[in-house]
């Protein structure tokens, strides 16, 4: 036998009865998300789900994976966890509602070092209450213990949507065409985007720090600022299809890369989207970064969303939404109206 000293899997760092705990705390969050086409119980090895196709010509499965990048540097540093579950489902939820498609399900992995249950049950009941909004379930999900991988404290997360659409009510830019506008619809702030820059222009400031107050933000700390929830447009999105007046002929849901990045990823190739500076109010977060960080004008259109987080192309009238520019002839560019 040997004479070393016993070591359980617990000393290496991973609590599996705290990860059972884990599972039993979330369990009613993750039940209240359930829908009609939920099969089994919460904890299978996988996730059924039986769509309702009915009145579908050719249905199409359309899912995005995504993350919300260095926001979650400042849930670390602020301890406020709950949203960023939010942030995740509706970023997702977004990215396929562009295309037409309505969300089904949504899974999510989280890894961390050392497993706190409360941090990702926060985490995870946020995420429950975003998919509830949105009428989503919450099908699934995976978290693991990775002592060493990650610091203390330190975690991440990615959420993964699956969502249908029927093939001829896909939307996907292939009928923009020259006269036609371009619609924006307001971000709550940064959203889940351009926090490396954010975090960088705060941690170099001499006169802000996160708990900061400037007048600007009407008595909102900078940490408030920036963890501002990351909006939906499922619900706008479904409108403007319906409107046959709006005429709508692509949706741009506006993440990394800005308005531009993102905008001429539905553009055709003989047609350019002209943008108007100023013709929408930003929110007040972003000239405060502009100005401490004396950031120029080509990055803080690259890094923010600027306030506008969806970004919607017209051909008729329509009750929703901000003129922001128009369509003209060109060569599949973004181009800003200085």
């Amino acid at each position: 036998m040997s004479d070393s000293p016993s070591t359980s899997y617990r000393d290496a760092g991973v609590d599996i009865e705290a990860g059972e705990q884990f599972v039993e705390r979330i369990r009613s969050a993750v039940e209240s998300t359930r829908t009609s086409g939920v099969l089994g119980a919460v904890g299978g090895f996988g996730g059924l789900f039986a769509p309702d196709l009915a009145g579908m010509a050719e249905p199409v499965l359309v899912s995005s994976a995504d993350g919300v990048g260095t926001k979650l540097k400042l849930a670390f540093v602020t301890g406020e966890h709950a949203g960023l579950g939010g942030d995740l489902v509706r970023h997702c939820a977004n990215d396929i509602a562009v295309l037409g498609a309505r969300p089904l399900y949504f899974l999510d992995y989280l890894a961390t070092g050392r497993l706190s249950a409360e941090v990702m049950a926060q985490l995870v009941e946020g995420m429950a209450a975003a998919c509830r909004e949105e009428g989503i379930a919450l099908l699934g999900g995976e978290t693991a213990e990775m002592p060493g991988f990650y610091a203390d404290g330190e975690y991440d997360c990615a959420g993964f949507i699956v969502g249908v659409v029927d093939r001829p009510r896909i939307v996907d830019g292939s009928g923009i065409r020259p006269g036609q506008r371009l619609v924006a619809f307001p971000s709550t702030g940064l959203h889940t985007n351009g926090y490396s820059l954010a975090r960088r222009v705060v941690d170099n400031a001499a006169d802000l720090t996160l708990d900061s107050t400037p007048a600007e933000l009407g008595g909102a700390t900078v940490a408030q600022a920036l963890l501002a929830p990351h909006r939906s447009y499922t619900r706008e999105i479904r409108e403007l299809m319906a409107d046959e007046r709006a005429g709508a002929q692509g949706f741009a849901h506006v993440t990394g890369g800005g308005i531009g990045g993102n905008l001429k990823r539905i553009l055709p190739a003989n047609v350019d989207a002209v943008v108007t500076p100023g013709a929408w109010e930003a929110p007040p977060i972003f000239e405060l970064l502009r100005r401490t960080g004396n950031i120029p004008q080509a990055d803080m259109r690259s890094a923010f969303n600027l306030g506008v987080g969806l970004v919607a192309v017209v051909s008729g009238e329509m009750d929703l939404g901000v003129p922001i520019g128009e369509i003209v002839a060109g060569s599949g560019r973004v181009r800003w109206d200085d």
